[in-house]
C-alpha cells in the first residue's frame, strides 16, 4: 500500500474508499453502491420473489392507507412530508395518491443521495400526480437533517421506508434516531420501516438470490471504483457472500477475494493487496422485534405511538413521537 496525499482525498467517496481498503479487516460503505447502475440493480432486487421486504411494506401502506393518512394529516395547517432515502417512490406513491385525491394540504420533500433517483422520481410524480407539490433535495441524511430543522412552522412527518435503519449497527441507529428526534417538534411524527426477525433461511434467501442480482448489486461498488477512481478491480474474482446471525438479528454482506491479487486505484495513488479468501465487508441489514425497537426508541428520546404490520408479520412500520418529559 502506498501513502497518499490529503489533497487527493478531495471527496467523501475517495476518503471512504481509501480508509476502508487500508483498514483491517477491509470494508466499503453500501451507500456507494447507489449510482445509476446501482439504482437499476436495486429495482431488480425489489422485483425478486425472494426479496420480501418491498412487497411486505407495500402491503402495509396499501392496506392501512386510511389510518396512516389520518395520523399524518394533523390540523388545518397541513404538513410537510419529508422522506429520507426516497428512491423510486414506488411505495410512497400509495400514500401520495390518497393525499392528492383527498385534497390534503401538504408538501412532499423527497431526499436521496442519488441525483438519478431524485430526477426520476420528480419527473414521474409530475406526470402521475401533478397536484402534489414536490420539493426534492439531494444529500446525505446527516447533512440534510441539519437543514430539516428549519421546517418548524407546521407539522412535519419524517418518513424512512425500506428498513434503511437496518444498515446501521445499534449505536449508530440510536445516534441516527436521536438526530431525527432533534429535528422534531411536539406533534411531529417519524414513520419508519423495520424488518422483523423471522425464519433465518427466509432472510438469507432475500440477500442471496439464485439468479445473482444481489451479487451484481454488491459488486457494483467495485465497478464504481473502477469507473470513477480509475481502479482495476476484476469483480469476477470476488464472491458475494451473505451470513445471518439469528441471535443478534444481523445479516452481513461480504465480497470475498477468490485468489491473492493486487488492485491499483490510480485516483488514490493506492495499491491494495488481497490474500486469497480475504473479505471486504459491504453491508449490514439488521432485523428487529418489538423489544429491540422499544429499546432503540427509549435510548433516542422517542416513544412508539403505534405500528402497522403486514399479514405475515415479516415487516413493521412504526410511528414515533418525541418523548415529552414532565
Amino acid at each position: 500500500m502506498n501513502p497518499t496525499t490529503p489533497t487527493m482525498l478531495d471527496t467523501a467517496f475517495k476518503k471512504d474508499v481509501f480508509k476502508g481498503l487500508t483498514s483491517f479487516p477491509k470494508y466499503l460503505y453500501s451507500k456507494y453502491i447507489y449510482d445509476a447502475r446501482g439504482d437499476k440493480l436495486f429495482q431488480d432486487i425489489m422485483d425478486l420473489p425472494e426479496y420480501y421486504l418491498t412487497n411486505s411494506e407495500f402491503e402495509i401502506l396499501d392496506s392501512h392507507t386510511f389510518d396512516i393518512a389520518k395520523l399524518f394529516k394533523g390540523n388545518d395547517d397541513g404538513f410537510d412530508l419529508i422522506e429520507l432515502g426516497a428512491g423510486d417512490g414506488k411505495k410512497t406513491k400509495v400514500l401520495l395518491r390518497y393525499f392528492s385525491e383527498n385534497d390534503f394540504n401538504f408538501v412532499y420533500k423527497p431526499i436521496d443521495i442519488s441525483q438519478n433517483a431524485i430526477d426520476t422520481l420528480t419527473n414521474a410524480l409530475a406526470e402521475e400526480l401533478p397536484k402534489v407539490t414536490v420539493d426534492p433535495e439531494k444529500g446525505m441524511y446527516f447533512e440534510v437533517l441539519k437543514r430539516i430543522k428549519q421546517y418548524n412552522e407546521r407539522k412535519k412527518v419524517l418518513m424512512v421506508l425500506g428498513s434503511n435503519i437496518g444498515n446501521l449497527l445499534h449505536p449508530q441507529a440510536i445516534d441516527f434516531l436521536s438526530q431525527l428526534k432533534g429535528t422534531m417538534n411536539p406533534g411531529d411524527l417519524l414513520f419508519m420501516g423495520f424488518d422483523q426477525k423471522k425464519n433465518p433461511q427466509t432472510i438469507l434467501d432475500a440477500y442471496n438470490d439464485p439468479t445473482g442480482v444481489t451479487a451484481a448489486f454488491n459488486k457494483n461498488l467495485l465497478h464504481r471504483i473502477n469507473r470513477e477512481l480509475d481502479g482495476n478491480f476484476n469483480p469476477d474474482l470476488f464472491k458475494h457472500w451473505e451470513v445471518y446471525d439469528p441471535e443478534t438479528g444481523t445479516a452481513k454482506s461480504y465480497l470475498v477475494a477468490t485468489q491473492a491479487m493486487q488492485v491499483r486505484i490510480e485516483a488514490l495513488d493506492l495499491t491494495v493487496d488481497f490474500d486469497a479468501w480475504e473479505t471486504i465487508h459491504t453491508e449490514i441489514s439488521q432485523k428487529y422485534d418489538d423489544k429491540v425497537v422499544t429499546w432503540l426508541a427509549n435510548e433516542s428520546g422517542l416513544e412508539i405511538e403505534t405500528s402497522f404490520s403486514d399479514a405475515k408479520g415479516y415487516y413493521k412500520n412504526y410511528v414515533f413521537r418525541r418523548k415529552e418529559y414532565h
